[in-house]
């Protein structure tokens, strides 16, 4: 198989392969829907694929030199949503969460149950009806319920996956739609594959339930025992102006400022040595970046980097607003710098990388 040397870019192509899976479902390890389309787009270019007992997507493309880094590159393919737990009357069902979902988002939401996509919404007491001490109350999911209808009730049961029905739509600059989070990841790594660096071992990983605790990049980074590892995911802008308009000083990341490096998060400190590499690749071809601030949430690297007897791990990722709730917002020009910055970086890989101080 002949590397292709061309620098990959995100066009039509790309941007109609992310609606694809933004549109698609896929909670926990039943992300079939999702390994489906990424198999399909992917098989042609790789030297050997599998799936792993997880639902892992494990893809190897050769290195065209001997004795090059084998880098491991992860994506998840997981999403937010709700399970079905328990049935009512009347199409009604309890449900709970599956992975972070702030609880104020989802009255009135359509979503999506099951394989089958029976649709249905997210109910809730109307305001006309409250009381005064229940409109000052924070709402919680006990008071919300499936609402599917008396003609649906029959076609959803406890344990069904429950999906937010957004489609995915390009706004000018912006993309918006459901699951960006991490499916702009998937499509950047399947990029990368297509597109893969002669001088590296590229071990792609499409990763599951990375919401609900990072557990399929576990498997999969002790399955590769990679030299080193790039985990592609989106991480939450908040650079919207503060509530009583001052500056907003505490963003975690921008909109429109470049892909987002870690330098650390609550589950990884990233390996100074591939930092440092970022910056200068960053730095020497012009690629605009930010530093992902310090705090809460983590990526994959926070499984990976501890497998094995360690593996050097960083993070890249594409802001985005509203992360966790039925859309998300991300703009084309920082996922367009993020595949920029990671196929640079990994095509000028310093082969002794692993040994600098």
């Amino acid at each position: 198989m002949t590397a292709k040397t061309l620098s990959p870019v995100i066009e039509k192509e790309q941007i109609a392969l992310l609606e694809q899976l933004s549109n698609a479902c896929g909670i926990l390890s039943d992300v079939g829907e999702v390994r489906k389309i990424v198999l399909e787009k992917i098989q042609p270019y790789c030297d050997s694929v599998k799936v792993d007992a997880l639902g892992n997507i494990l893809a190897i493309r050769k290195a065209q030199q001997p004795g090059a880094l084998r880098v491991m590159l992860a994506a998840h393919m997981d999403e937010v949503g709700f399970m079905v737990v328990e049935s009512e009357e009347g199409g009604l069902f309890k449900l709970v969460t599956v992975g972070g979902i702030d609880v104020r988002y989802l009255p009135g939401k359509p979503v999506l149950v099951g394989k089958d996509h029976v649709p249905g919404v997210i109910g809730a007491k109307p305001i006309h009806l409250m009381k005064r001490d229940e409109m000052q109350t924070a709402m919680d999911l006990d008071g919300l319920r499936l609402d599917v209808g008396p003609d649906g009730g029959d076609k959803v049961k406890p344990g069904d996956h429950v999906y937010f029905a957004t489609r995915f739509q390009q706004v000018g600059s912006s993309m918006v739609g459901k699951a960006l989070d991490d499916r702009i990841g998937v499509v950047t790594l399947a990029t990368l594959l297509q597109y893969a660096p002669a001088n590296i071992e590229l071990l792609a990983a499409f990763t599951t339930q990375e919401e609900i605790g990072l557990r399929g990049a576990r498997v999969a980074a002790y399955g590769f025992d990679p030299d080193l590892a790039i985990v592609l995911d989106s991480t939450p802008a908040h650079d919207y102006p503060s509530y009583d308009g001052s500056e907003n000083r505490y963003f975690n990341t921008r909109l429109d400022a470049g892909p987002a490096i870690y330098v650390a998060d609550t589950g990884t400190i990233s390996d100074p040595r591939l930092l440092q590499h970022l910056f200068r690749v960053a730095a020497e071809n012009g690629i605009p970046y930010q530093i992902r601030q310090p705090g809460p949430g983590g990526t994959d690297a926070g499984s990976i980097h501890k497998q094995r007897s360690g593996i050097p791990s960083v993070s890249i990722s594409v802001p985005g607003r509203y992360a966790h709730s039925p859309v998300m917002v991300s703009r084309l020009s920082d996922w367009r710098n993020s595949l920029t910055l990671a196929h640079t970086a990994l095509t000028t890989l310093p082969q002794d990388i692993l040994q600098r101080a």
